[in-house]
């Protein structure tokens, strides 16, 4: 704290000056900061400035970065849902047209050759629905074969430890409640292998033991197979199966979407609140900052007059010597 001295008659040491400079240099030192603030936004621009908020603010900014990647996993993850759905979604407008073909078939109204034809049509729409199975890649790795498995990071403890969600379209997740057997391969070519998860082409079609939807393609007028009258009813109650299998898996990946979706609102919010958090310990306010600023620099002029009328105090002290 200056303390006004002055220094009486001394020339040599000249007090009042020394104030007014170390005052003028204080001005300039707190112009120096508030305009740093100002054109910074921040009111801790090094850790010297606030020991303490650097230290908070870092590590919130720290806790922030970590939850914006979590929100993009939480994306990435509902894209995989959202595609995964939509396929599911033909796949099932596909069986549904399969089955009322086969329904249509039963109808003693048809000859042979019209069931045939609805044969052909319907191993046509099988076809598709092993493409649409075979087409359906995320990030290069197929979705509906009956492999696939991924965890998704959408969030993180206190000690920084993993939050992860699970995606699981393999064959042996007992979340689907599936009828029927517990594959779910979609190979057209398949002779052993079982539907159960989301339909397809197999020999056990929908866990119905010797039923594919390759026999469609062999169906002939000599011999009408899983169309026949004997089978019809067999067929109509694995495409019924392999019809709700596709749902029970879709809504399987429903119910991880709405708690990504959950998730998404929480992390959003979440890091709104870090954000806001981070500002008001780190951030200037830039009024009070003008404010100060204004002062500083009356004080820098007055300093300056001060120091000029100081200097030429030692002057009058001549007249002694005229």
């Amino acid at each position: 704290m200056p303390t006004a001295i002055s220094g009486g008659s001394r020339i040599r040491t000249n007090t009042p000056a020394e104030n007014a400079y170390n005052a003028l240099l204080a001005s300039n030192n707190n112009i120096a900061l508030r305009q740093l603030r100002l054109s910074t936004g921040k009111r801790i621009n090094a850790a010297s400035d606030d020991v303490a908020g650097y230290i908070t603010s870092r590590a919130l900014a720290a806790r922030n970065s970590s939850l914006k990647s979590a929100l993009n996993a939480v994306g990435e993850a509902k894209n995989v849902t959202a595609i995964a759905q939509d396929a599911l979604d033909k796949i099932q407008e596909l069986l549904n047209e399969i089955k009322t073909n086969a329904a249509t078939a039963s109808s003693g109204a048809l000859g042979t050759d019209e069931k045939v034809a609805l044969a052909k049509a319907s191993y046509r729409l099988a076809q598709q629905v092993q493409f649409i199975t075979d087409s359906t890649v995320f990030g290069g790795k197929q979705l509906l074969q009956g492999a696939y498995t991924g965890d998704w990071t959408i969030g993180f403890y206190a000690d920084n430890s993993l939050l992860t969600i699970e995606i699981n379209l393999s064959t042996n997740n007992a979340d689907y409640n599936i009828t029927g057997s517990a594959s779910n391969d979609f190979n057209l070519n398949a002779t052993t292998a079982a539907l159960a998860s989301v339909g397809g082409v197999t020999s056990n079609f929908a866990g119905v033991a010797g039923l594919s939807l390759e026999s469609l393609n062999s169906i002939s007028t000599s011999d009408l197979g899983i169309f026949s009258n004997a089978n019809i009813d067999a067929t109509l109650t694995s495409l019924s199966q392999a019809i709700d299998n596709v749902n029970k898996v879709a809504s399987y990946l429903g119910g991880i979407d709405v708690r990504l979706s959950s998730q998404e609102v929480l992390l959003t919010s979440q890091i709104t609140n870090y954000n806001a958090a981070i500002s008001r310990i780190e951030d200037a306010d830039v009024a009070q900052e003008q404010l100060s600023l204004i002062k500083s620099q009356f004080l820098q002029q007055a300093s300056l007059i001060s120091l000029t009328q100081a200097n030429q105090q030692p002057q009058a002290f001549l007249q002694l010597f005229r």
